[in-house]
């Protein structure tokens, strides 16, 4: 199961929806099944790729079915909390993807059987 963060972008179209699932889908295959939130814009944007495509990608907008992807995200609203939101985009893009950087890290250091070390795993995940 691949887990895609949410789009980064100022605005949230569908152009912008549809470009991140391009890359995606190029990046990482082809899912058989994609579960989104309620955004009309990613709908939209699927149901564009879709067309398109010989065999569709089936889209799945149940709201607890997201909850696994949102859960992820628990690291970086307990952060942010405090800060009391971002008062420029560029800013809010540099440390939500610090915050990500530390939050994979702190993954990796659970996981059983990596002898390398910080430093290596740090350039790994970059």
């Amino acid at each position: 199961m691949h887990r895609l963060g949410r789009l980064q972008r100022a605005k949230r179209d569908k152009a912008a929806s549809r470009r991140f699932f391009e890359k995606a889908i190029n990046q990482n295959g082809s899912p058989e099944t994609m579960t989104i939130d309620r955004s009309g814009s990613n709908l939209a944007a699927l149901n564009a790729i879709n067309a398109e495509r010989e065999t569709p990608i089936k889209v799945r907008q149940v709201k607890y079915l997201n909850n696994v992807v949102e859960q992820d995200h628990r690291a970086i609203k307990r952060r942010i909390r405090p800060m009391l939101g971002f008062k420029d985009f560029n800013c809010a893009r540099a440390i939500l993807s610090g915050i990500e950087l530390m939050h994979m890290k702190e993954r990796a250091d659970e996981m059983p059987g990596q002898n390398c070390t910080i430093r290596r795993r740090v350039i790994l995940l970059v």
